[in-house]
């Protein structure tokens, strides 16, 4: 069954690249593309409260089915109203299907035809996830895009242990959307393929008749060369419909965003300004800003002139260091909201420059400041 709430329409295309504006209409909002979405794994993205959140302009966040179904658990979601109303989210909502933190835990789990039989990370209890179930948490959850369930292949693999595997996560591509029953929530396909071109369309060829509301590039970001990545995405998004999302997971940089949007991508996420936020890395229009560093102990310049966020406007280096040193709350809940700010700034920028035909041009001012130093 496919949503009757789910639509996407391209609004606009850059003359001089791949690059288009879109709007995806879901049940709970409508989300101007090309468009970052935070990670909020369990429910929330660490250190921002909902409300910051929507402030910032957060159009939709990212929730993982394998953290929720583990705990507390999806079916508790769904008997307190689902997710949103779990959360008091208001805005759309993604759920990733767990297929990727199931196979990163290598020592814990075992695949077969059927499934992945895995131990939790939290407990070490068994669990079985079948594609059937991971669309029945997913249902549960209530999420307006559900992801189908997939065989990360890892990197580097080869030809035929890539082959294999995504002919399974082409299989149960199939048994998702015969499972998937909800005339409010979309399904998302995830193409597989690791490096190698043949494979990538081989799986676009098996996941087209599946009649997904959207697809996914994946396998992606996980150690493979910079330039083979980007080499895989163009080529990829240039077989997707034009006439659907591309949603390419798990990536990545400012610079990743700025590169895959000229090449048609739509839909992003990645931990990377969450994470490094809590590290101590800010994203700034000169590039990254370590601010652990002691250089920046009287510092009394704000962490990026360039930035009009809450942050920039009222904190110091020197504040935001000490916040960091002391191990203070606070130091990951501002250094959060500037990292995000900084992502959903840019994509805020793409979005305007295509709109006026200036991408080109927003793109190489970008990038020219990402290589400064700050």
């Amino acid at each position: 069954m496919s949503s009757t709430e789910f639509h996407f329409a391209v609004e606009k295309r850059d003359d001089q690249s791949h690059a288009r504006l879109g709007r995806i209409t879901t049940p709970h909002a409508v989300i101007d593309t090309p468009v970052f979405m935070p990670v909020g794994t369990a429910g929330t993205v660490k250190a921002v409260p909902q409300e910051q959140l929507a402030e910032l302009g957060a159009q939709i966040i990212l929730s993982n089915t394998y953290h929720l179904y583990l705990r507390p658990g999806h079916e508790l979601i769904r008997d307190l109203g689902g997710l949103h109303q779990f959360i008091a989210w208001r805005r759309a909502i993604l759920t990733d299907s767990g297929g990727f933190q199931v196979m990163s835990h290598q020592g814990l789990r075992k695949i077969s035809e059927e499934g992945v039989t895995f131990r939790s990370h939290l407990d070490g209890l068994k669990h079985f996830i079948s594609p059937e179930k991971a669309m029945d948490i997913q249902m549960a959850l209530g999420s307006d895009i559900a992801m189908a369930f997939d065989e990360c292949t890892p990197y580097p693999s080869t030809v035929e242990m890539t082959r294999i595997s995504l002919e399974l996560t082409s299989r149960w591509a199939a048994r998702c959307r015969q499972r998937f029953k909800s005339d409010r929530q979309a399904l998302f396909g995830i193409i597989q393929g690791g490096i190698y071109p043949e494979l990538r369309k081989l799986a676009v060829d098996k996941l087209l008749p599946l009649g997904f509301e959207g697809l996914a590039i994946g396998g992606l970001s996980v150690g493979e060369p910079k330039n083979a990545m980007y080499d895989v995405v163009a080529l990829t998004a240039n077989l997707l419909p034009d006439d659907g999302p591309r949603y390419l997971m798990g990536v990545g940089t400012p610079e990743d965003l700025i590169a895959c949007v000229a090449m048609g991508i739509d839909m992003f996420d990645c931990v990377l300004p969450t994470r490094n936020a809590r590290n101590g890395c800010l994203f700034t229009s000169r590039g990254k800003l370590i601010i652990k560093n002691a250089r920046y102990a009287r510092d009394e310049g704000p962490p990026d002139p360039s930035c009009r966020c809450y942050v920039c406007r009222h904190y110091t280096r020197a504040y935001l260091r000490h916040l960091y040193q002391a191990g203070e709350i606070l130091s990951a809940i501002l250094n959060t909201y500037h990292n995000l700010y900084f992502y959903l700034d840019i994509m805020q920028k793409i979005r305007q420059a295509i709109a006026s035909n200036t991408f080109g041009e927003c793109k190489r001012t970008l990038l020219k400041e990402l290589a400064s130093l700050v």
